[in-house]
């Protein structure tokens, strides 16, 4: 779009010294908060994670969407900044990692399109310190917009009291979240435990507002000023017009990003989606995404899903679009193994998995594919013996690393540990998918 009308809105952007502070979680109590004062929030989260946004979505009850001023790119973040400011009344963006890690950090974005950062500073077993902390982190880097401090963890009032006296002149206390069982979110391999998981999701998130609530928290942010740059899609609408995409998503398939939904309704795709794990049947459609998630965890039941298994091999043998990223790429080999037990798979690729004790692979990749260049993210506790070369490699956007990540290719499946972030590159998109 040519245009640039600022739209204005009260934006926070909450971080931390590292991660395992409870970024989530607060992130999460803060939405929940302020939609109960009945206020329309929208949130989104730094970087590539998709477990998060699962939490921050149930908390908002908007989708959340991902920020990244490489992943995602600049002018696209500064459409979805753009658009969410002309639809809420508060914005709230989840950091990742600390402050400053990473390249580009949740500073970087911060100071990007001006959003006040909250500092989460993880307090249990802290007292004087934490001032220490909370300056280092508002003073580092010059210019950086900044809101003020929240604890977490805290121990009880007496504890929160005295931390908010602690804090210097000027530097403004949002608060403090109570350690406890009923309000922390539990973890896995991989990150969080998904939402869909977690029966008690929403008393967590209404006891973690209570504890934002009682302690009067109720004005929201400084207004930011968002001007809409951003990319203009608009070229590739109707691009999948007619096509029926398959997406499996359930407790084993869940990695998806909403920028990915989002681009496929605008190209026109119709989205069918299915559930390998609760027994449904392989549907009728064109093209099919396999997206990452926790198949491992599954295995009987997707062993046992054999009509699924049966039409993904049609679907295959009828040289149809398939992009199968992560546990889809697993899902599509003759085996996965979990402590030591292997199940069959679907059998379109020619080797095995099984899931290892440590991380195997994380950080931003790019992909030369054929149909484009592609950006997106690896992030996987497995590894895969395979008995087929690569089509290319993605490589990592930390030219200083130099692990990648293989792409297979066979008729028209795609097949990586790489989640592909496809609004990055519209046209390849449009073609990985077209009839």
């Amino acid at each position: 779009m040519s245009g640039e009308e600022v739209r204005k809105c009260p934006a926070v952007l909450l971080s931390a010294p590292s991660s395992g502070q409870g970024k989530t979680t607060v992130t999460a109590a803060l939405a929940r908060h302020h939609c109960r004062k009945g206020r329309k929030v929208r949130v989104f989260k730094c970087g590539p994670d998709f477990l998060d946004p699962m939490i921050l979505a149930r908390a908002s009850g908007s989708p959340v969407y991902q920020l990244d001023l490489w992943m995602v790119g600049e002018s696209n973040c500064d459409a979805l900044l753009w658009e969410a400011a002309g639809d809420a009344d508060l914005i709230i963006v989840e950091g990742v990692m600390g402050l400053f890690d990473g390249s580009p950090s949740a500073a970087d974005l911060a100071q990007r399109f001006g959003i006040p950062v909250l500092a989460v500073i993880n307090a249990q077993a802290m007292a004087q310190t934490f001032p220490a902390i909370a300056h280092g982190l508002s003073t580092w880097r010059e210019g950086l917009p900044w809101a003020g401090v929240l604890a977490n963890r805290v121990a009880g009032e007496s504890h929160a009291q005295i931390l908010s006296d602690s804090l210097p002149p000027g530097m403004r206390w949002y608060g403090a979240l109570y350690r406890g069982s009923d309000v922390e979110l539990p973890s896995r391999h991989l990150g969080l435990v998904q939402a869909s998981e977690l029966d008690d999701l929403d008393r967590r998130l209404d006891r973690a507002a209570d504890h934002l609530s009682s302690q009067g928290i109720s004005d929201v942010p400084p207004e930011a000023a968002f001007t809409r740059k951003g990319t203009d899609f608009s070229p590739w609408k109707g691009r999948l017009e007619g096509v029926r995409l398959a997406v499996a998503r359930d407790d084993a398939f869940s990695f998806i990003y909403q920028g990915n939904l989002d681009l496929w309704r605008l190209m026109g795709a119709e989205l069918a989606f299915f559930s390998p794990v609760a027994g449904d049947p392989f549907p009728e459609c064109d093209a099919l995404y396999l997206p990452g998630g926790y198949p491992e965890l599954h295995l009987r039941a997707l062993s046992a899903n054999r009509g699924v298994m049966e039409g993904v091999r049609r679907h295959f043998e009828a040289d149809r679009p398939i992009l199968a990223e992560c546990g889809g790429m697993l899902y599509l080999l003759e085996e996965l193994g979990l402590d030591g037990v292997y199940s069959e798979m679907a059998g379109l690729l020619p080797g095995r998995a099984a899931l290892t004790g440590g991380l195997r692979g994380l950080g931003l990749m790019s992909a030369d594919l054929p149909e484009g260049t592609v950006r997106g993210h690896s992030f996987h506790h497995s590894t895969l013996k395979i008995d087929m070369a690569p089509v290319c490699r993605a490589k990592r956007q930390d030219q200083r690393r130099k692990e990648s990540e293989d792409i297979f290719r066979a008729r028209r499946l795609t097949a990586s540990y790489v989640h592909f972030y496809l609004p990055s590159n519209p046209e390849a998109a449009a073609r990985l998918f077209a009839k």
